[in-house]
Parts: structure tokens; sequence; C-alpha cells
């Protein structure tokens, strides 16, 4: 059918009624439309939401509909089935021999996104190894992205259209293979991270769901040219640039990658040393794409992984709702009403600009954070923790004892919460 270059895919969406936490059946099938378009060479032709009593544990689907869909995919000849939920091994097998189609469930899809829009060589090894540990607990294709014609994975097309048994001892020892290659990169990262450390600029971090506005915010701030579409995951890979604020303070703008509902476990933990920006940051932007009628729900998904990263509640954050642009008439003046009465929410639109110039002003003034002053003892041997104190350019006085030093300093307590960690 059509182009031989294009894989023709359908979405499905299980809306299993016994699942309290389920979302919104449409905007989650919506959502997944939107990642499966964020590949390339890959068609969408159809998607519907199937309402299930209950998981089936062979085939996820009941006999009746798995011939009914079974149907509808041969007369539409589909090449893969994307399944926007999780699908075990048992039941994608199951359903690739019912259908003779391939089978893709969220974290699937997930991951090949990620592969392919992995530009660093950190990025790429976490990749690799959270799709090699996914596919070690398949056993049922091959491990094929290591001769991938793009930049995916091989789930979608490639040479791995047969389906053999990946070797979990041949796994294993590449994932061994992987983690030495990526502590080798985190220490050369970890090394850069501890020279901006001597730079005495704060660190903002844009953070929200994807597809949020965060990079076009960041082009917007910083003058720079981060990839930024109108698409899922747009960007992966962190970005960070000098900027200099209207009110003359220099700052260190941080563009993370675009969180989303139901984040595969695999990739939260090979993210969490690119998400650790995050924890460095002297001051979070949390941008909301506040024109999509899940924002609320997307600001939970956001928080939820925030907290799962240790962020805590130190780190100022500010609200941006983004896309005002694109709200009008009653829901509009609602939310700005709101945002009035909120100091730590800011109305505006990456795209024209507009509530930009009093986001901009309370940054600076977010950053002026209330400074106290301490009395500290530290011995001849604590000559690390000394060094960064006059690093930081807190100390107001210092004074040599018998035992070591007496010092007086001045910080803020992110600052004091730093040393603590020492």
């Amino acid at each position: 059918m059509g182009d031989p270059h294009l894989t023709y895919a359908w979405v499905l969406h299980p809306d299993i009624t016994s699942d309290r936490d389920a979302r919104e059946a449409q905007p989650a099938l919506k959502e997944a439309v939107a990642l499966a378009a964020a590949l390339p060479d890959l068609k969408v032709i159809g998607s519907e939401v199937v309402r299930l009593p209950k998981a089936h544990p062979g085939m996820l689907f009941g006999s009746g509909k798995v011939e009914e869909l079974g149907k509808r995919l041969e007369e539409a000849e589909i090449d893969l089935v994307l399944i926007d939920g999780p699908v075990s091994p048992v039941q994608q097998r199951n359903l690739e021999k019912e259908w003779k189609v391939k089978i893709l469930d969220r974290t699937g899809l997930i991951l090949e996104i990620f592969s392919d829009r992995a530009r660093t060589r950190e990025g790429v090894l976490q990749v690799e190894m959270a799709a090699l540990s996914y596919q070690r607990t398949r056993l049922v294709r091959a491990w094929t992205h290591l001769e991938r014609q793009r930049g995916g994975l091989g789930f979608v097309g490639g040479p791995g259209e047969t389906q053999i048994e990946a070797d979990r001892r041949a796994i294993d020892e590449q994932l061994v293979r992987l983690r030495r290659q990526l502590e080798k990169v985190v220490k050369t990262r970890e090394l850069h991270r501890a020279a901006r450390r001597k730079v005495p600029f704060p660190v903002v971090a844009l953070v929200g769901y994807t597809n949020a506005g965060k990079s076009t915010l960041f082009n917007r701030m910083t003058g720079a040219d981060v990839m930024a579409k109108d698409m899922l995951f747009a960007t992966l890979d962190p970005t960070m640039r000098g900027v200099t604020l209207p009110s003359g303070r220099e700052v260190i703008l941080s563009d993370t990658v675009g969180f989303i509902s139901d984040l595969p476990t695999q990739l939260v933990a090979a993210f969490r040393a690119t998400l650790e920006e995050v924890l460095e940051a002297d001051l979070i932007l949390h941008v909301r794409d506040i024109s999509h009628a899940q924002t609320d729900e997307q600001a939970e998904d956001v928080e939820a992984i925030l907290q799962e990263l240790g962020v805590g509640e130190e780190t100022p954050m500010i609200e941006v709702w983004n896309k005002m642009d694109l709200v009008t008439g009653e829901r509009r003046e609602a939310l700005l009403a709101l945002a009035e009465r909120n100091d730590h929410v800011f109305p505006v639109s990456a795209w024209t600009g507009s509530g930009l110039r009093r986001l901009f002003e309370s940054v600076s003034e977010a950053l002026e954070e209330e400074k106290t002053e301490r009395e500290l003892h530290l011995d001849f041997s604590d000559g690390r923790r000394r060094a960064w104190l006059h690093e930081e350019g807190v100390i107001e006085d210092e004074r040599q004892t018998d035992d070591g030093f007496d010092l007086k300093v001045r910080w803020t307590a992110r600052q004091e919460k730093r040393f603590r960690e020492l």
C-alpha cells in the first residue's frame, strides 16, 4: 500500500474499565497518535479506543474483538499496531501471530522516539541501555538496533523483521559494555558541571510536559536555535546557554527533555543523569501548555517526576502558563484572573513574546535569595569544604586558630544545603 518506505500504523488505546487510574480515553488516544507522529517514516492510518471490562492475559483483548480488529487491520494493510499501554511479551507474541503485524506498546514506542532523537553520546548510550533492558524482558525479537538503518531501535521497520529470541547472555554483555562507556561519559560531564559551579551564575532549568513550548521559550530567552516543533519530544538532549536578563543579571539556562505520563520506568532510570541538571538548578521554570485540555493532569505528571528525582521544596519554582495566545473568551479571562492572584504564575506566549518581560523580572527577583550569616569552624583537614566556600564567595571573615579556621559566612539557603552535603 502506498509508499514502500513508510510503515503504516494503527493506534489502539485499551480503555480498561477496572483501571480506576485510567486517563480520559480520547485525550490519551490523541496523545498516543501524536507520539506515533513524532516518528519519521511512520504513517498513522487509523486510531480507536477499545473498551474492555478487563485485560485478557493471553491476547489483551477478547477473542471476538481480536477477530474484528484483525479484519480491519488486514483491509487497511497495516504493518504495525501501536497499543497505548503495557503489553506483556505473551500478549505481544500472540497478537503478532494472530494479526500478522508488528506490535509495539507505549514503552517500546517512547524508546523508539527517544532513540531517534538522541544526539549526544550520553543520550545515545542511555537509550541503548534502556532499550536492551526492555528487550531483555521480552525475548521475542532480535536486538537489531545495532544494525539499524536510521536513528531508531529496529522495532519499526529496518532489518529486524524476523522474530528470533534475543540471546540473554549477549544482551547482558552488551549492557555491561554500555555501562562502562556511560560511566566515562558521566565522569566527563561531572567535570563540566564542577567547572560550571565555579562560575558565579545561577542555573535556571526549564521543565515541563513534552510539547509545552520549552524549546520555543528557550530560543526566545537565549537567541539560540534549538529545534522547536509542534511535536512530542522534538528535543531530547539537554541544552545549556548563558543568558543576560533585562535586569543585567547573568544566568545559565537549561532546557531539559519533556516529561510524559506513564514514562517507561527504564527511561526514568536511564535519564536520571540527564535530569540531574534540574537538581543542580537554583530556580525551576515549570512550563505548561495552558491551552491543552489536560493541562492540570500534565502538570501533576511533571510534579510527580520531579518528586521522584528528589527535587525538594528548597528549590524555588515558577509556573509559566505558555500558549496563552491559543486561549480565548471566558477561559482566558478566568486564567488571567487566577494568575493575577498567584505570585508564582505567569501567563505568557513564547511564540508571540507576550508576558515575557514580566516573567524575566520575576526570574531576576527570585534569584535574589535571602542571605543569612553563620559562624563556622573547619579543621585543617577540611580543605575541600573551605575551598568550596572560597569558590562560592560567601566568606565574610576568616581567622586561623590552633586547630583550624573560624569563618563568618553569608549565604543562601541553597548554598548552605550544598555545603552540608559536601
